[in-house]
């Protein structure tokens, strides 16, 4: 007898229809799996036979032959076991009900209990599209499901479960849908802008940054608070809308780093270390291709500290994806397109001994090992960075000042504001903040006056900018206006954006 279960595989953040067909036949007992499956989906004979049979259901000792159609589609991971296991019960006869239309997703242990998965959020999604809306899967993806409306889930705790649900002889409880709300990150950040005290033309520069999604740049010597204010950044950052969380809760749990509540409500802050692999921050694997850091960061941020000491083809690998916010990871188990639309911040010291520039403490290095060390860093990845911000020590009576600075609320609720701007600017297209504008937005939206385009052209001249380097002050200059509640780009808009860009000038001797 054959029996059809349906399914649901993972490609990259899509979810493919995988049909499981079981036949079961006279001969001698042999169990083979055909339909190009991996390690993990071969390595499922021990754990659904054992799962069956501990769970009190009879496993047929014939001959057993599973095919996983369409059969040129890779099928990986353990979210098969589940559906294996029903079409063995239903080929063998033990079950008899109509599973038409019914996905099963869901990892078996020996015992018969059923085990999460990853990827559960994209496969139901993908499957949502197709019209199907019926699911059976794990108590561990409940949370999960239950923030996509407009199915019916089913959750067990183990097979015995999902043979009674089945059979009608006891029926599971479906999964609530809940309402999407946003977590106060205000609570949950421990770094606040009110504690950094003075840095004003920094903290400026941030909130610019955040407002128009612009990659920043803090170039200081060690104990300026480079770090201080990087971290302060979730606390500035817009609310998430529920379609952004969803986006960003696929990359997560494809990842498998999903928290409890089973949805990522605050937007990223991904912190890798400089030791970090190119692998590591782009993705990819030997063979399965998994998101990496930039990745994990879309929809927030990725905070590289102390830039110059990642390798350097590591930093390279970026340019691509912080041109296009989308990073195709191409290996022998195939290419995936992941999203990777982040805010950079990053930050440097500006020479080995980090005190070259400063005021306030003497530089031991020479001019030579000055540029060498900036040098770590390419042209071409910092015309890339919109803003780039000098800082220096802080004044001892700053420090020691009981005057209030703004906290992060404060900021929050202009960056908001800036952000609704831009959301009403660009409507539901595929952009929606200033730093992804394209030449066709540029030239809609950042007309300037005769004005403003002579204090353009000067810069232009005068700092030796690259034609990309003009656009993002452009770009940068529109947050500003934004910020102003300024309809147009006034010259004192290009003035303030031009003064983000002057870094890098030529190292004395």
């Amino acid at each position: 007898m054959i029996a059809r279960v349906l399914s649901f595989a993972l490609q990259g953040l899509e979810g493919v229809p995988v049909t499981v067909e079981t036949d079961i036949s006279k001969g001698l007992p042999a169990y083979d799996m055909v339909g190009l499956p991996d390690t993990a989906v071969k390595e499922s004979k021990e754990r659904v036979k054992s799962a069956i049979k501990n769970s009190g259901l009879s496993f047929p000792v014939r001959k057993i032959t599973v095919n996983f159609a369409p059969a040129y589609v890779k099928k990986e991971g353990t979210a098969l076991d589940l559906p294996i296991a029903v079409s063995l019960l239903k080929a063998e006869g033990d079950l008899v009900a109509d599973v038409d239309g019914v996905i099963f997703l869901g990892e078996l242990a020996l015992n018969g209990d059923l085990r999460p998965v990853r990827g559960v959020l994209p496969l139901l999604i993908a499957a949502k599209k197709q019209g199907y809306t019926k699911f059976i899967l794990p108590c561990g993806n409940a949370k999960e499901a239950s923030h996509l409306r407009g199915i019916e889930v089913y959750a067990a705790e183990n097979l015995k479960e999902v043979f009674d649900h089945l059979s009608g002889e006891k029926t599971l409880a479906s999964v609530p849908s809940v309402a999407y709300t946003v977590r106060d990150e205000q609570r949950e950040n421990a770094y606040d802008m009110a504690f950094v005290k003075g840095q004003q033309i920094a903290k400026r520069a941030l909130e610019v940054a955040v407002a128009g999604g612009h990659n920043i740049l803090f170039v200081g010597p060690p104990g300026s608070g480079k770090t201080m204010l990087a971290r302060a950044i979730p606390s500035i950052m817009p609310d998430m809308s529920e379609d952004e969380a969803l986006e960003v809760t696929k990359i997560h749990s494809v990842a498998g780093i999903l928290g409890e509540e089973g949805i990522v409500t605050t937007r990223p802050f991904r912190t890798p270390h400089h030791t970090a692999t190119t692998v590591a921050l782009c993705g990819g694997g030997n063979k399965t291709v998994h998101p990496g850091e930039i990745s994990l960061a879309h929809g927030g941020v990725l905070f590289l500290d102390e830039l110059p000491e990642y390798n350097r083809s590591t930093l390279e690998a970026m340019r691509q994806p912080l041109e296009d916010g989308v990073i195709t990871v191409s290996r022998s188990g195939g290419s995936v397109d992941y999203p990777a639309s982040f805010m950079l911040c990053a930050s440097m010291n500006p020479c080995p001994c980090g005190n070259y520039g400063s005021e306030k403490r003497r530089c031991t290095c020479n001019a030579r090992d000055v540029r060498k060390y900036r040098a770590r860093v390419s042209g071409p990845l910092m015309d890339r960075i919109d803003i780039q911000v000098e800082v220096d020590g802080v004044e001892y009576a700053d420090l020691v000042s009981t005057e209030q600075e703004e906290p992060s609320a404060k900021v929050k609720e202009r960056v908001n504001l800036a952000r609704k701007i831009q959301r009403g600017r660009f409507g539901e297209g595929k952009i929606s903040t200033n730093a992804e504008m394209g030449e066709k937005q540029l030239r809609e939206y950042c007309k300037l006056s005769p004005e403003g385009e002579a204090v353009l052209q000067e810069a232009f001249e005068r700092l030796h900018l690259s034609a990309r380097a003009r656009s993002r002050i452009l770009k940068v200059a529109r947050t500003i206006a934004d910020l102003d509640f300024s309809e147009n780009i006034t010259p004192d808009h290009i003035y303030e954006a031009v003064s983000y860009r002057t870094y890098g000038a030529e190292v004395e001797e």
